[in-house]
This record gives structure tokens, sequence and C-alpha cells, in this order.
């Protein structure tokens, strides 16, 4: 988001080709996500951690359709609260917006402009300077949302869009809930020039008669994806989909990694295989290695994968943690359901002055 002083992530869902943004007060770190997707927890998690944000909203633009949101599981997992729209029919938030509400985080704020008509209950938010808005499946990147289902209306949508929208800035940035062709984000301006559903000297008419014969087959998900967002994205099994790895407090990095600390595995060493990837040379080194490692270089892993024992977690160590990391995406890949990273490799472990056996140091 160029010019707008608050943190601003894009992050997307390959298999919906839903957005989600993350947004926050680079002062007190104070975050929150609008549309969040199921699937894309871990990642998004692992995004607030790294950069040390502390989310405090999770936000819904409207009830979706294509995919589940990941809002009830950031409230079980780090306390954040719900905010959807009035209007939307859910049950189990926390917040529930109307037209004029403000939705604050630390200094930032978002303010609800109520956009109904790709559902009943669409909102779009904007922020404060009024340099951004994200307006989920109201207004599209040359396009709108579908008005054939959830009480969908063409007509509300139209005057939602020209109305609401349209009224704002030229310059002001418009994000998305989803797009299909790779575009990240347009500008007011833009579509009211520009967009072939709403822009330029399209009537209401034109719309509605252009929405009424669309002819889109419905969402692949939805018959999964609405009656879990009616239930803010809690499993109907309960806690079930929230579970962390039984075997360890692991947690997966931004890039995907499945983690464990140092010292979670120095006081586990007996319980697991310790896959030492580093290159011969370095097995003397002066950073030492585990006791009871097992040692097999990287380049020979994917070849030599049938060795391994399936019968006890492994974690993968190296220098630093980055041959590792690829090590314990290949054991993934394999088949191990039990496989990490160490973080920080033995860098990290020698610091911590955890024990090795055969260093040689000078």
């Amino acid at each position: 988001m160029t010019d707008v002083a608050m943190l601003f992530r894009q992050l997307i869902d390959d298999r919906s080709s839903t957005y989600t943004y993350l947004l926050a007060d680079p002062a007190t770190r104070d975050a929150v996500l609008i549309d969040p997707v199921f699937e894309q927890y871990a990642r998004d998690a692992a995004l607030l951690r790294e950069l040390g944000l502390t989310l405090r909203h999770t936000l819904e633009t409207h009830v979706h359709a294509d995919h589940v949101t990941a809002a009830w599981l950031f409230r079980e997992r780090l306390g954040s609260t719900i905010v959807v729209p009035a209007d939307g029919g859910a049950q189990g938030a926390d917040r529930l917006v109307r037209e004029g509400d403000v939705v604050a985080f630390g200094g930032e704020t978002l303010s609800v402009l109520a956009t109904p008509g790709h559902t009943a209950g669409c909102v779009s938010y904007l922020t404060g300077d009024r340099r951004a808005v994200f307006t989920g499946d109201a207004l599209l990147i040359r396009g709108a949302g579908r008005t054939d289902f959830q009480e969908g209306d063409a007509r509300r949508l139209y005057r939602s869009v020209r109305d609401k929208l349209f009224a704002l800035g030229d310059d002001c940035a418009v994000y998305p809930a989803h797009d299909y062709s790779g575009r990240l984000a347009s500008s007011i301006g833009e579509e009211r020039a520009y967009n072939p559903r709403l822009g330029g000297a399209r009537s209401e008419a034109d719309f509605v008669g252009f929405m009424a014969n669309l002819g889109l087959p419905h969402p692949k998900q939805i018959d999964v994806a609405l009656p879990a967002n009616l239930r803010c994205g809690r499993p109907a099994d309960g806690d079930a989909a929230a579970r962390e790895p039984a075997w360890a407090p692991a947690r997966r990095s931004f890039a995907g990694v499945l983690e464990v600390e140092p010292e979670w595995l120095g006081d586990h060493l007996a319980e697991v295989e310790v896959l030492d990837v580093r290159e011969p040379a370095e097995w003397n080194g002066d950073l030492g290695r585990i006791p009871g490692a097992r040692p097999l270089p990287l380049g020979d892993l994917r070849a030599r994968v049938g060795e391994l024992p399936r019968d006890r977690p492994i974690v993968a160590v190296c220098r630093s943690g980055g041959r590792s990391a690829e090590a314990s995406l290949i054991l993934e890949q394999a088949g191990f359901a039990r496989a990490a990273n160490m973080s920080g490799g033995m860098i990290r472990w020698h610091a911590l002055g955890l024990p090795t056996e055969n260093a040689e140091r000078g």
C-alpha cells in the first residue's frame, strides 16, 4: 500500500483466490486481519509472530461461500475478537458492525461502509485516512460480486457501489476479497472509469441485466463453507481442527516449515531421531554435534529416506537451520507425519550451551 503509514501485507489463498489483508499500527504493533482463510492459519500466525504483532481483531467483509474463515481459530489460539457484518446472519461473533461503526487497532482505524448486494450482509472497510478501502466482493477489480445467492440483489449492489464506494476519492486504493486474473489492487478512479459492469455511464438497468445473465456455477466449497462461516469458522467437531501437533510444541514458520525450539529438543533427545544434514566436514567442526544424532547430508536425503525410522519423530538439524528446514519439508513430502526442523541450527544450540559431543574448539 504505497504511502500509507500503517504496516500492510496482502496474502492469497490459491485454492479460492481469496485475498487476506494484514494491517497493523507500526507503533503499538496491534494488528487486524481482513478475511482470513482457515487453511492459511499457520502461515498468517507465523507472519504475525515474526513481525512481532498482536492480533486484536479478525474482520469479515461478508459470509463467504468459497472458503472457511479462520476467525474462530485465531480467537481460540491468539485471543483476537471476531468482527462480522450485523446483517450477515453469522453466530458466535464478538462484535456485529454496521454502517458508520469504527474498528480501532492501536492508533489506526477502519470505518465500516454498508455495501450489500453481493449478499445481504456485505460491508467494506475504509482506512482512517480514506486512502484505501477493502471492498470484499462488492467491488472487484474490473468487476463485481455475483448476486444470485445468499439474498444477493443486483439493484442493491449497484447502489452500494455507485453511492458509497464511487463517492470516495479517485486515489483511494481498492483491495477486493478476490481476483481471478492475478491483479492485486485498483483505485476508485480506475473502477469508476473502466469497470465494465459498474463504471462509466452504466445504468442500474444495464447492471441488473448483465448480472442476470452471468450463468455462473455455484462455488465448489459452498456446502462446506457457508455452514461453517455462519459459525464464524468453528468446526462442527469443536476444537479438533485447532489442535497443535501432539508430539511436540511445534509451530510453522511463515515459510511453511514446522519447527521446534532447541531447548525442547535438548529435553527430549531420547524420544526423537536427530537427523544432522550437514556435510561430513562439518560433523566434527567447532560447533560439535548433538549426542546421538544421525549424519545424513542433505544432498543424499531423498535417495536414502528409506533408511529412516517412521516409529518416532525426526528433527532435522544443520548449521543455521536453513538446510535442515529443507530436509524437514522433504521428510513431510515423503510421508513422515512427525518431522520438524530445529530452529536456529547448531549455532543456536551451541550458543545456548546445550550438550555436544566430538566438538573441536580452537
